[in-house]
């Protein structure tokens, strides 16, 4: 294939000067190559105002519309560290926020061919000048050399005058000397302290006021702390103001924080470590970042969490309770009792815990040597568990242990035959005695935990095994929902009266790791957890979805009809309760 087939028509793009059209040709016969002739990494040199940065938005402009320039990733690297850049590529690729590790061995398994921007390499860095961070060289050493060592990836890095990456074997665009700068501008970034300072306005009680400070405060203010004169006090004291924590630089904090010499208030560190994968993310709005912070200080720094509970209760979500050192792996509400849960941890105990709280309600007895996955709920004293091994055991005072114990033998018996029919899924509903089994063949079978019945509603609804499963009936004769997902991705609804939806409700590359749903107010809502740290929210009636961020691992659901949402993992239990009447607004 020549190059000047492979090449889209440059006027395709948006118009360029003349003096950079030929950057601009060069750069989209790189792009545009895949005989494979041409190197992988594409570097753009020049100094300060040569216009690396216009010639790589140029070009992204028009990308999108030629299959050989499309452009998978953008991250601008101006004041990252290789972990900050590290999650924004893992957003951008759609893994959620990855550290450096994970995310290259994550895109080592992603065998689609990557293009990736990279905007201000030589400006990266940040955190305290004498540690590796702060030095733009920590960026490739850490991360970029290793991407480009991936060979379904390339990548067009904008280096300036420096030598950051090996220019042999590389495409060089290089535009040359600089352009002057407007008369009388001055880069921000450079501006002292005290300058910056004195641009943020303060409130009545004297204190500044971050919400309303300017752009370049928030960003480079805690960079010219750490150069000032008295560079500990001046850090201090940006630490000790949780409006500059919810309105600061994201990035820069993660950094600063990450060293461990600086001293932090109260738990702020611990906090700080939950909150940045998404604090860093493009989340500028005040109050959801307030609600971020909130909910990673909740159960861990009270002072902040008091603080910040004004602002954070405006938002969609807010964190109430969170009891970290009780790691659960299996959960569900209890019919009839929406005050309380029944939970297992990763030894096996069964309890019962305050809905309203999270602390131990009471203890369950349960089988020895069994380790639940799953937990489907008749009331506080009778469920149906599914142990690690795919078993479906019972739960319950022994003269009331039939009925469960019939279901439990049901699928055993099923399991002995054929394999497809191994117990993969287990899910209740959270108002009524019901259970959902799904199996490695794709099957969902429905079962009632209070009647003697003497086998399931069944249906195959999957082609790839059931990982999650939860049902819900609206009301006495009303229709029964299942929800469940698969291991292909998918999500799908069965009302049980009628055949299963032909679509998913979901279809993604990421595996669903729990599932509830409750019938609230504004209707019923499906909760799904995935593995990329997204948890989406369907209101079932118009289709809706608002996708919220997770900040702890999820291993188990459970939703209650006042629009509480209980994560729990091997952090803990944790609880948010959803503003139903404004969560799916655009």
């Amino acid at each position: 294939m020549t190059v000047g087939a492979a090449t889209p028509d440059i006027a395709s793009w948006p118009p360029l000067d003349d003096d950079k059209r030929a950057f601009g040709q060069q750069l989209l016969d790189w792009a545009a190559d895949d005989s494979g002739d041409r190197p992988r990494l594409c570097l753009l040199r020049g100094a300060e105002g040569s216009g690396k940065s216009r010639l790589l938005a140029w070009f992204l402009a028009g990308a999108a519309g030629h299959p050989r320039t499309t452009v998978h990733a953008t991250v601008p690297a101006e004041g990252l560290t290789a972990e900050t850049f590290a999650w924004e590529l893992g957003r951008q690729l759609g893994y959620g926020p990855l550290p450096p590790a994970r995310l290259l061995d994550r895109i080592g398994r992603d065998q689609r061919p990557l293009l990736l921007l990279v905007p201000d390499a030589h400006r990266a860095g940040a955190g305290p000048a004498d540690l590796p961070a702060a030095d733009p060289a920590a960026l490739v050493a850490d991360l970029l050399d290793p991407l480009l060592s991936l060979p379904q990836l390339r990548a067009a890095v904008e280096t300036g005058d420096l030598g950051l990456l090996p220019a042999d074997g590389a495409e060089i665009i290089d535009l040359g000397g600089r352009t002057a700068p407007p008369p009388g501008r001055r880069a921000p970034a450079r501006a002292t302290f005290a300058e910056l300072l004195a641009t943020v306005p303060f409130t009545p009680d004297g204190r500044p006021d971050w919400s309303r400070a300017p752009g370049p405060a928030r960003r480079h203010i805690l960079d010219a702390a750490l150069r000032a004169d008295d560079s500990e006090a001046a850090v201090r004291g940006l630490l000790a103001d949780p409006g500059f924590l919810v309105h600061g630089s994201a990035t820069a904090l993660t950094a600063l924080l990450a060293d461990e010499r600086v001293p932090a208030p109260g738990s702020l560190r611990r906090v700080w470590r939950r909150a940045a994968p998404e604090l860093t993310g493009h989340h500028t709005d005040g109050v959801e970042r307030a609600a971020l912070l909130h909910a990673a200080a909740v159960g861990t720094d009270p002072v902040l969490a008091e603080y910040l509970r004004p602002l954070a209760q405006q938002h969609r979500w807010t964190a109430v309770w969170a009891q970290p050192d009780l790691p659960v792996a299996a959960l569900a509400t209890v019919p009839g009792e929406e005050h309380r849960l029944a939970a297992a941890d990763a030894t096996g105990r069964l309890r019962t815990h305050h809905m309203n709280t999270g602390t131990p309600a009471g203890v369950i007895g349960s089988p020895p040597y069994v380790r639940p996955v799953s937990v489907a709920a008749r009331d506080a004293h009778s469920m149906l568990l599914l142990d690690q091994t795919g078993t479906l055991l019972p739960v319950a005072p022994e003269d009331d242990a039939a009925g469960l114990r019939h279901i439990a033998e049901h699928h055993g018996a099923a399991a002995l035959t054929r394999e497809e029919t191994q117990v993969t899924a287990l899910g209740g509903d959270p108002r009524s005695p019901y259970a959902v089994v799904g199996d490695r063949g794709g099957s969902l079978h429905l079962w009632s935990l209070g009647d003697g019945q003497d086998a399931p509603r069944s249906h195959r609804v999957h082609e790839q095994p059931v990982r999650a499963a939860t049902c819900l009936r609206i009301a006495a004769g009303g229709p029964t929902f299942v929800f469940s997902a698969a291991l292909d991705g998918s999500v799908r609804l069965w009302e049980t009266s009628t055949e299963p939806m032909p679509v998913p409700v979901q279809q993604r590359s990421y595996l669903a790791t729990a599932l509830a749903a409750a019938d609230t107010p504004a209707g019923p809502v499906l909760a799904v957890a995935w593995s990329d740290a997204e948890l989406h929210l369907w209101h079932v009636p118009s289709g809706r979805m608002r996708a919220l961020p997770l900040l702890h691992t999820c291993h188990a659901l459970a939703l209650t009809s006042r629009g509480v949402l209980v994560v729990g993992g091997p952090d803990g239990l944790y609880a948010v309760r959803l503003r139903l009447d404004t969560l799916w607004e655009p």
